[in-house]
């Protein structure tokens, strides 16, 4: 790929990364019960198990597009469908306020258990896989080249788990969480109504 597809990638990844869902309700959750290491062994787990999506949805796709010349069109059209059902679920949520602090939980996970934690919502969060149909299949080529996957893989782990970590070591500083989740419905609905703007770029071919 070129450095601006590369860039735009990047982009998405970030957007994808700090997007509020259940990933970062996970970090949220083990930094306050178990800990900054907690929560940091959790945004560690997190960016391996989405690097490993990444590679994975990269070279599934690119097989897709080989087989069939419809898969274009077709992941055009879901995606353009996902983004706004993004969309309108983040401004949902967006409207229904700030987010209620939970109870202090007296069972801390281990650090082993977080790091499982986390690897393990990264591949099961459907909001993951929605975000990649929506806007990773735009990057994708039938022909694109294993090293291309793997640093698409590597670029993925990277930005993920670098902003898991940030949330459970500088923005858990103090009362930070407690200003993170205050500011949660702010993130959701600027989250909407880019999910919309996508939509709009995807179906004019711009993405």
């Amino acid at each position: 790929m070129e450095p601006g597809a590369w860039a735009a990638l990047a982009a998405v990844f970030v957007l994808g990364a700090m997007s509020p869902g259940p990933s970062l309700a996970l970090v949220l959750r083990n930094t306050m019960s178990g800990g900054r290491s907690q929560g940091v062994a959790t945004g560690i787990g997190h960016g391996i198990g989405f690097g490993i999506y990444a590679f994975s949805a990269a070279a599934v796709i690119a097989t897709a597009l080989t087989l069939h010349d419809a898969t274009e069109v077709v992941l055009r059209w879901g995606g353009t469908t996902i983004l706004l059902v993004l969309g309108y679920t983040f401004l949902k949520h967006a409207l229904s306020g700030p987010y209620r602090q939970p109870g202090n939980d007296n069972h801390a996970p281990s650090g082993r258990t977080g790091f499982i934690q986390g690897f393990l919502i990264a591949l099961l969060n459907p909001k993951i896989l929605a975000w990649m149909l929506a806007l990773y299949a735009p990057f994708i080529e039938p022909d694109i080249s294993l090293l291309t996957l793997i640093g698409m893989g590597l670029m993925g782990a990277v930005i993920d788990g670098t902003w898991y970590v940030t949330v459970a070591t500088v923005l858990t500083r103090g009362d930070g969480v407690s200003r993170l989740r205050s500011q949660a419905h702010r993130i959701d609905g600027a989250m909407g109504v880019l999910m919309f703007v996508f939509a709009a770029l995807l179906m004019g071919g711009w993405l």
